[in-house]
């Protein structure tokens, strides 16, 4: 392949973009491989298309290698099984639907589970036909509210969707490793720093799921690592470890106390240790008990229930835990005090929740036999030794506390959680029945009785891996490609006119028979200073330079990533850069 700058779609920007929030945008942009051409859309450019080209080859290639087979579902679909798998209603606002010219509705898919689930049962019968894992690379949409972060955050974007069907939960547990391991070779193979850890199901429902992170400030998901275990998971997966249990009798009765103006957690506290309320002093934030009153909606509901989390009170809620726990109920922060004159804003309480038919959720830390200060659910009041399975008795527990760095590992108890921030690439997990219920797929099983099997889904999002890469591969300068997605090999420069431009297409040409992808500069109309910078921006890994040297028959190599650059006779610069090439090749890039 050999591309000539001269008569490429290409526009090089000097300037950063000033609606580009963070740097895959703004050197995507700048360097032309794509086009913003509607709020969370874009076009890709000739060099931004083969690079998603290459991103996909690697993931068709994997999934190939471990038996997935490709198929292609459409992008338009109709409501009818999206209802049927409760899906239309949860996903609420976040897909597009329309009505097509007789008042059918569809939608514009944002995941195809429950068409892979009904192409099985339409070609499937017998338990001969498994186990089967099909996949596919299609477009998806989601009407993001706030689309931002270029290809980070789009309404529509590229995807890689793989669906397993097995008939026991030992074949799903199989596919799901050989999913997971190929996925390490993939975003290994694409030059990423990534992690693996336990995550929420979401919408997709399931046993278990994990995420593969790539690490980067700019990351929108939040994730904590153990500093002494291999213990990782989203702060939304985050699991708190509970206390033992006490008795609830061995605490003194409960005790109303005077304590005006005191709405704050910071502000009782103070008055406590003044007061040495409950005949004690040493009161701290997490003696007490913070009441936290929530709107919830479930979907399709016309109006919210109310939902209070008690937890600790040097803790605040986290209102994106809260929601990945009570999928696919949305949640807000109550307002509407009037409306409920029982709950007293600053001095809530749980002892009066039951007997108004308020749902309590309790942190984990809230265990029976724990005792807290907390509202007595009079202004200007509060209680001490209001005790957990004595004085109030929750309706279960729910991770809605923030994680903090330092809280111990769930998984070990020794190490502590440290706070990373990454982007979500690619995500698998096991769905169980979820679908083949919803469908009543059912298969012959080999002793003659009806099987129903179990799936699991295994995602990448192939646009979001480009500009992944794009963040964690590029400097001051611009883009620094590695080799296995880079637009091209060599990117040939002729720093002038005349005999230098002749011997660059002459190189170029020699390189793309040999079976090299190549980019020539040959434009005539810009400066080698421009030429020099655009190279730079565009990233590809290596650069030749034919120059001043030309006449003694050498040419510059430049390396873009190590910024080494070493002169070799032109027959000497042919023959590195394929065996560079045939290197690859037998590393399996």
């Amino acid at each position: 392949m050999l591309l000539r700058m001269s008569t490429l779609l290409l526009r090089t920007l000097r300037e950063d973009p000033a609606d580009a929030e963070v740097p895959s945008h703004r050197l995507l942009l700048r360097a032309g491989y794509v086009r913003r051409a509607a709020p969370g859309g874009y076009t890709w450019l000739p060099l931004g298309k083969l690079v998603l080209d290459r991103v996909t080859e690697i993931v068709r290639a994997e999934m190939a290698a471990i038996g997935d087979q490709e198929v292609h579902f459409p992008a338009l679909l109709p409501a009818e099984p999206y209802r049927a798998s409760g899906r239309w209603t949860e996903y609420g606002d976040d897909i597009f639907t329309l009505e097509d010219r007789k008042g059918a509705e569809h939608l514009l898919a944002p995941t195809h589970e429950e068409m892979a689930a009904l192409l099985v049962k339409d070609l499937f019968s017998s338990y001969r036909d498994f186990p089967v894992t099909l996949f596919q690379v299609q477009t998806k949409f989601r009407d993001e509210a706030r689309p931002r972060a270029g290809l980070l955050r789009g309404r529509e974007f590229l995807m890689k969707d793989a669906y397993s069907f097995d008939l026991d939960e030992a074949g799903l547990q199989a596919a799901y490793d050989r999913h997971r391991d190929a996925y390490q070779r993939i975003f290994t193979r694409l030059g990423l720093d990534f992690t693996v850890v336990h995550a929420m199901s979401g919408a997709m429902g399931g046993s278990a799921s994990e995420e593969f992170l790539a690490a980067t400030p700019v990351g929108e998901d939040t994730y904590v690592g153990c500093t002494t275990c291999d213990y990782a998971a989203n702060t939304e997966a985050v699991v708190t470890r509970t206390p033992a249990a006490g008795d609830p009798d061995a605490h003194p009765a409960l005790e109303v106390h005077d304590t005006p103006e005191t709405p704050t957690i910071a502000s009782l506290v103070d008055l406590a240790n003044a007061r040495a309320l409950g005949g004690r002093t040493g009161w701290t934030a997490a003696d007490t008990l913070k009441n936290v009153v929530l709107a919830v909606r479930r979907p399709g509901a016309e109006q919210a229930e109310l939902l209070v989390i008690g937890l600790p009170g040097d803790r605040e809620v986290d209102l994106k835990r809260v929601e990945a726990a009570l999928h696919p109920a949305t949640v807000a922060v109550f307002e509407d005090w009037a409306a409920h004159p029982e709950l007293v804003r600053g001095y809530l309480g749980p002892q009066i929740l039951a007997k108004h038919g308020v749902r309590y959720l309790v942190d984990p830390r809230v265990v029976t036999g724990t005792a807290w200060l907390t509202g007595a659910n009079e202004p200007g009041r509060h209680a001490t030794d209001v005790v957990c399975g004595r004085d109030f008795v929750p309706d279960g527990t729910i991770e809605a506390a923030e994680v903090r760095p330092g809280d111990s590992c769930p998984a070990c108890g020794d190490g502590e959680l440290t706070m990373r921030r990454g982007i979500e690439v690619g995500h698998i997990f096991q769905l169980g029945r979820r679908f083949t219920d919803a469908f009543a797929v059912d298969v012959l099983g080999p002793e003659g009785k009806p099987v129903r099997p179990t799936m699991g889904c295994y995602g990448i999002g192939v646009s979001r891996a480009v500009a992944s890469v794009a963040e964690q591969h590029h400097d001051d300068r611009g883009l620094v490609w590695p080799a296995e997605v880079a637009p091209c090999d060599v990117h040939v420069v002729a720093a002038g006119k005349g005999p230098q431009l002749d011997a660059a297409l002459d190189l170029g040409g020699r390189l793309s028979a040999a079976g090299l992808r190549v980019l020539v500069d040959d434009r005539t109309h810009v400066s080698a200073g421009v030429k020099f910078t655009d190279a730079e921006l565009i990233g590809i890994p290596r650069a030749v330079v034919v120059g001043r040297r030309l006449a003694e028959g050498y040419v510059e190599l430049r390396d873009r990533a190590s910024g080494e650059r070493i002169e070799l006779p032109v027959d000497g610069l042919v023959e590195r850069l394929l065996d560079e090439a045939r290197g690859a090749r037998r590393d399996g890039v």
